[in-house]
């Protein structure tokens, strides 16, 4: 099977396939980054904007050093000093750019959707790098890429993911990258901040957070997303932090062998511990490393579709 998409807008409409070639081809960029000189030519030429209309650190520094490392060109938009705040949409700011000639748009907004209609809108490729609470792809992908790393497969592992999985964009794209790989996926959390029905997408829901890490492979945690919350969800920190909060005490509900993960920023001391944050155990670094390879391999799978 051979990669024929020019847009990457979430895993929820991928093949078990296109995940696998995404994560091949992430595989053979890993090793650019290890070089004295980190660049190939396979995007010579081409031109990368970050479209970000939400503040971003892992991802958009990711995307651009991805970029660059294909010997792409790319453009950073700050939406703060840009029309936008003239009233222009976000369809018009993208066909403007367009209009420059430019081969890849790589998109983040607050609205669910949005790089969905930017897509519709412009010929260039177009890659989802988190939108509202919908997906969030390629942390999905980077995090597939180093449970594999870790494991040597998917396919019959345990993954629990715990906190705020209401709000998580990681969440619902990590669930339909994990199921489609075939591991065994557990959602744990307060009642208010699991969504109804989720069971219907492939999951398990246990609200009790020893029962959850029972055999777990891979612990997910989630960063509570106060900027979305406009209400409260749970009574405290304090609160969340006893019943959800993963510190050391929780080593007595896990497995021997198991791995933490986390796509970051940390809430320290709320939903993880420095402690567990540091353990040998935890991926969470190596997982911004693998985001690197991840996004060289979809800029390179996306972009070659641009005639």
């Amino acid at each position: 099977m051979k990669w024929n998409k020019k847009d990457l807008l979430g895993l929820e409409d991928l093949s078990r396939e296109e995940i696998e070639i995404i994560l091949e081809t992430a595989r053979s960029f890993k090793e650019v980054s290890a070089r004295p000189v980190k660049k190939v030519p396979a995007l010579r030429g081409k031109t990368v904007v970050n479209l970000f209309f939400e503040p971003s650190t892992r991802t958009k520094t990711s995307f651009e050093l991805a970029a660059k490392r294909l010997s792409a060109d790319v453009l950073n938009f700050e939406v703060g000093t840009s029309s936008i705040s003239k009233g222009e949409t976000i369809v018009d700011t993208a066909r403007n750019i367009e209009a420059m000639k430019v081969d890849c748009f790589i998109v983040r907004h607050s609205v669910s959707g949005a790089p969905l209609v930017i897509s519709k809108n412009v010929a260039a490729a177009v890659i989802n790098a988190g939108d509202g609470c919908h997906e969030h792809p390629t942390q999905a992908l980077l995090d597939l890429f180093t449970i594999k790393e870790a494991f040597g497969k998917i396919s019959g592992l345990k993954v629990t993911i715990i906190g705020d999985i209401y709000h998580s964009r990681v969440a619902r794209s990590n669930i339909w990258g994990l199921g489609k790989l075939g591991a065994k996926i557990v959602v744990c959390g307060p009642p208010t901040l699991i969504p109804n029905n989720i069971e219907k997408i492939g999951v398990s829901v246990c609200y009790s957070l020893p029962d959850a890490l029972k055999d777990a492979d891979i612990v997910y945690l989630l960063r509570i997303q106060k900027e979305r919350q406009q209400e409260n969800f749970f009574p405290s920190q304090a609160e969340y932090r006893k019943f959800f909060g993963f510190d050391s005490k929780r080593i007595n509900c896990t497995k021997k062998k198991f791995f933490l993960m986390h796509p970051g920023p940390i809430n320290r001391g709320l939903e993880i511990s420095t402690e567990m944050a540091e353990k040998e155990n935890s991926l969470i670094l190596q997982q911004v490393t693998n985001g690197i390879a991840v996004r060289m391999a979809v800029l390179y799978l996306t972009v070659r579709q641009i005639q």
